[in-house]
């Protein structure tokens, strides 16, 4: 293996790495906001968790986390602007990121 191969699988080895990461903070983020947006939607113990977890599928199957914040806000009217929105899943994301960092 030359040099040049070695790297390239040092680099090929580091974004896999940083994907990984990338996808778990964000389903950690996710998972946080569910439980934050519950809370705003009245939503309390196993419905709480349960709409947790829709908030983190509408990520991967679904419309999109924002989307499904947004429609669930507007049908309950809970009042969180798009900002508001944007801003607090900013400070979940870097929570998270923090968190994933802590635990090794």
């Amino acid at each position: 293996m030359t040099t040049f191969d070695k790297r390239e699988e040092g680099f090929e080895k580091r974004f896999a790495h940083d994907e990984e990461l990338k996808f778990k903070a964000t389903s950690r983020r996710n998972r946080m906001l569910g439980q934050w947006a519950a809370e705003k939607l009245g939503l309390a113990g196993a419905e709480a968790d349960a709409y947790a977890r829709e908030v983190v599928l509408a990520a991967v199957e679904g419309p999109g986390v924002f989307a499904k914040l947004r429609k669930d806000f507007d049908a309950k009217g809970v009042a969180q602007s798009d900002h508001q929105i944007n801003r607090h899943m900013d400070e979940l994301l870097a929570k998270a990121i923090e968190q994933l960092k802590a635990a090794g």
